[in-house]
């Protein structure tokens, strides 16, 4: 009997958000059992955690990283930092597979060369979301963010440059990848509460990673 990832995944589309931003539908499809077992060995090493901003809130969605530098938020305010303040060592290199992937992506949005320092890796369960908000902790304000979505589906929040802006709303299943940079990069952005669910790759979560050029 053929299981779900023995079945010939649709082939990927590309479609165009706005000036400098792409949704690449089942873009890493193949490869999705290879990155979910990545970041399994990454959680080894740097357990997710549960942040807390610099207003005293709790994130809802669990957090790690690996690659040169790590995302990390707490009262004194967000930043990046190579060491894990957890464990109080250095963040687990990134796999190959992940650097693979960001670089296609990247270029396939239209940004060559793309060599990213860090990647945050969410995960989410039933409610956990992400508020609108801009990435504007990177130096590097002109490399693209990419986004990938492993595991349950999540509803996409996307912007404008101004909180209020209208927000339009997209369904990202397991697979599709999120690209913006250049004249995009400071889109607001988000995640609304994830739905309950089961998915043959994670189960009752879903995975995100997110590629980031800090420096």
């Amino acid at each position: 009997m053929r299981t779900l990832f023995d079945q010939d995944p649709s082939p990927p589309s590309r479609e165009p958000l706005e000036d400098g931003a792409v949704l690449l539908r089942g873009f890493v499809t193949p490869d999705a059992p290879a990155l979910i077992e990545q970041v399994t060995l990454i959680a080894q090493q740097a357990p997710f955690r549960h942040l807390v901003t610099p207003g005293g809130h709790t994130m809802s969605v669990a957090m790690t990283n690996c690659g040169r530098v790590g995302w990390v938020s707490d009262r004194t305010g967000y930043r990046y930092d190579p060491v894990d303040p957890d464990t109080k060592r250095a963040w687990a290199a990134m796999p190959r597979v992940f650097l693979d992937l960001a670089a296609r992506a990247a270029a396939a949005a239209g940004f060559a060369d793309y060599d990213p320092d860090a990647c945050l890796i969410n995960r989410y369960v039933a409610g956990a979301k992400l508020s609108l908000h801009q990435d504007r902790d990177e130096k590097d304000a002109w490399a693209p963010i990419v986004s990938v979505s492993l595991g349950l589906p999540a509803t996409f929040l996307w912007g404008g440059k101004r909180r209020a802006d209208p927000v339009r709303r997209m369904r990202l299943e397991s697979g599709d990848v999120v690209v913006w940079g250049g004249p995009a990069r400071f889109v607001y952005h988000g995640v609304a509460p994830l739905k309950d669910g089961d998915h043959p790759l994670t189960g009752s979560t879903r995975i995100n990673l997110t590629f980031r050029k800090v420096f």
